[in-house]
Formats: C-alpha cells, sequence, structure tokens
C-alpha cells in the first residue's frame, strides 16, 4: 500500500510516496534530549536477546550496543519502551535500524545527555515500512 508522507523540516518541505503500514501507538508523549528527539541520549547494552515482535521492534542480542534516541512515557499497564538502534559488527544487518526495545533490557553504559523534553509521538513515530 503506498501513501504520501509528508516531511517537515525547518526551511523544507518534502513529499514521497512510501509503501508501508501506521501502527497503533505505544504511547502518546516520549523523552528526549532536545525538542526535535534529535540527539542521542545514551549508549546501552543488552542484557539478555530480544526478538521483535512487530515492525515496530528492533532484534537484539545479548551484549550489543545500543543508541537510545528516545524513550516512550509509560501509559496505563503498557510496558515502558525506549528507541535505539543496534551499534556494532555483531549484527550489521540491523545496524542503523531504528525501533523500540523494552527498556528493562538494556542496562545504560553512558548517558549522553539527559532525556528531559517531554515530546508528543507522531503517527510516523510508529510508521513500518
Amino acid at each position: 500500500m503506498a501513501r504520501l508522507l509528508f516531511l517537515f523540516l525547518p526551511g523544507l518541505v518534502a513529499i514521497c510516496a512510501v509503501h508501508g503500514i501506521f501502527m497503533d501507538r505505544l504511547a502518546s508523549k516520549k523523552l528526549c534530549a532536545d525538542d526535535e528527539c534529535v540527539y542521542t541520549i545514551s549508549l546501552a547494552r543488552a542484557q539478555e536477546d530480544y526478538n521483535a515482535p512487530d515492525c515496530r521492534f528492533i532484534n537484539v542480542k545479548k551484549g550489543q550496543r545500543i543508541y537510545v534516541y528516545s524513550k516512550l512515557v509509560k501509559q496505563n499497564e503498557a510496558g515502558e519502551f525506549w528507541a535505539g538502534s543496534v551499534y556494532g559488527n555483531q549484527s550489521e544487518d540491523e545496524m542503523g535500524t531504528v525501533g523500540y526495545f523494552p527498556s528493562n533490557l538494556v542496562q545504560e553504559q553512558h548517558v549522553y545527555q539527559e532525556a528531559t523534553k517531554e515530546v508528543p509521538t507522531t503517527d510516523i513515530d510508529f510508521f513500518c515500512e
């Protein structure tokens, strides 16, 4: 299914056709290091393996390092999820892929910036190609 995706960046508007699906939101807010959620919050290490249940999530192997970009604000009985990408050569096919993973799966090794900015999530945060 092709959808039009509108990207709004300061001084730029891009329209492109993409194939994918908008999945249910896991949360309505997220914590970031900055208002645009572009800066890395921390580097974490996986304490166990995790198999992604759907395309919103990433597969993680025990010992892998993960750059953390945002932390979803927990709602009701939902689990607490963070967004990040796998770093390292243990799983080159996963490198650069951003997705969610349970926060209790990892231990933060280095905090670059505190996640103090609460930002609303958008449909694109839960888009799957």
